[in-house]
């Protein structure tokens, strides 16, 4: 018996190319980063307002103008003025006359006191204060007509004054005429004293008759 003959294969075409190998997946683009958001500036903190500079024959230094002016019975009567708050205008206007005019200068052109009088108490603030009044003065920063008759400095407190307050008291007086006031305890709780010490006599020879020092005050 004759062995089965092998079967026969065709021979593969020289033309045929091999089949391609698949491509590979194509990897979908990766999502372009959003966008940061535009980096707005921080709003600076406003820059200080300055003070603009006051018109002609307007005061630049103190409280601003009074819209009604202050006057007293005559322009000859004493107007005090106080360098800082509590300097011991209103205690003075009480005890010896005139008119508490405030923290600023008067105006005469309006009818206000010319004659005035610088109050300010003997601590380093008081001190600081009734220098800066005066050097608004000095550079005409007043209205006209002003006839600084000279400071009056309270006491702060009893007792002597320590040597660095003294010095500056000398200069202030190289400027002007300077009169101290002693340290009055009824002035403190809102009253009047009984009698007025000496040292008041000259400011109540400013004000004008009728008023003497170690006078009793009803």
């Amino acid at each position: 018996m004759h062995p089965a003959p092998a079967p026969v294969f065709p021979a593969p075409s020289a033309s045929a190319a091999p089949a391609a190998a698949p491509a590979p997946p194509t990897q979908a683009a990766a999502p372009a980063p959003a966008a940061a958001p535009a980096r707005t500036s921080r709003p600076s903190s406003p820059a200080p307002r300055k003070r603009a500079p006051a018109p002609d024959g307007e005061p630049s230094w103190g409280e601003p103008r009074r819209r009604v002016p202050l006057r007293g019975k005559s322009r000859d009567e004493i107007g005090w003025v106080k360098a800082h708050g509590g300097a011991g205008a209103s205690s003075l206007a009480d005890a010896l006359g005139g008119v508490d005019v405030g923290a600023r200068w008067p105006e005469p052109a309006r009818g206000e006191p010319r004659r005035v009088m610088l109050v300010g108490r003997t601590s380093a603030r008081g001190l600081r204060s009734v220098s800066r009044a005066l050097g608004a003065l000095k550079d005409g920063k007043a209205p006209q007509g002003i006839d600084l008759l000279g400071v009056v400095l309270v006491a702060d407190a009893p007792g002597r004054l320590p040597l660095s307050l003294l010095r500056r008291i000398r200069v202030v007086r190289s400027v002007t005429h300077v009169h101290r006031v002693p340290w009055i305890p009824a002035w403190r709780v809102g009253g009047q004293p009984t009698y007025l010490p000496r040292q008041l006599s000259a400011l109540a020879d400013l004000v004008g008759p009728g008023t003497d020092g170690e006078r009793t005050v009803s």
